[in-house]
């Protein structure tokens, strides 16, 4: 079956981000994860977010955030995809090849200079397709933890 993307709705997602995060609550240490209804409000209200869903049929099987950002340097946005995940049964089907394509196609039609993300160094199925759509940059990634308990 082939996989369709299109703009997804964050109450149509709930499934979707109860799975995600089940599926990290191994890298949480024990740490509450957030309900799937708290995450979709969060995304409903930020301005610079969009929800790009992946699916086969009419079945939701995935989803990318992706968040609009300014480049000052240029003087131009960019995106950033925050989170991308699929359903474990549909993966290594292009279904997470499909979302960054929308999001490219979302920058294109925005006129962005790039989109950017970040990737866990052990998530090594990410990082190999990663690695044949995208370049990788010679940035690195850090974080402040403000509340140690509710970030990765």
């Amino acid at each position: 079956m082939s996989i369709a993307t299109r703009r997804l709705l964050p109450t149509d997602a709930l499934p979707l981000f109860d799975a995600y995060a089940a599926e990290m609550r191994g890298l949480l240490h024990g740490r509450a994860a957030a309900r799937a209804a708290e995450a979709a409000a969060l995304i409903a209200a930020a301005p610079a977010a969009t929800l790009l869903g992946a699916f086969a049929g009419d079945a939701p099987i995935g989803f990318l955030v992706l968040l609009e950002l300014p480049e000052i340097v240029f003087a131009r946005c960019c995106g950033q995809i925050e989170d991308l995940f699929v359903l474990p049964a549909h993966r290594r089907r292009g279904a997470a090849r499909a979302l960054v394509a929308a999001a490219e196609a979302e920058g294109r039609a925005r006129t962005w200079s790039h989109i950017r993300w970040f990737v866990p160094e052990g998530d090594m199925a990410a990082i190999a397709l990663y690695e044949r759509i995208a370049a990788r940059t010679d940035w690195r990634a850090y974080i402040l933890r403000l509340e140690p308990d509710a970030s990765l």
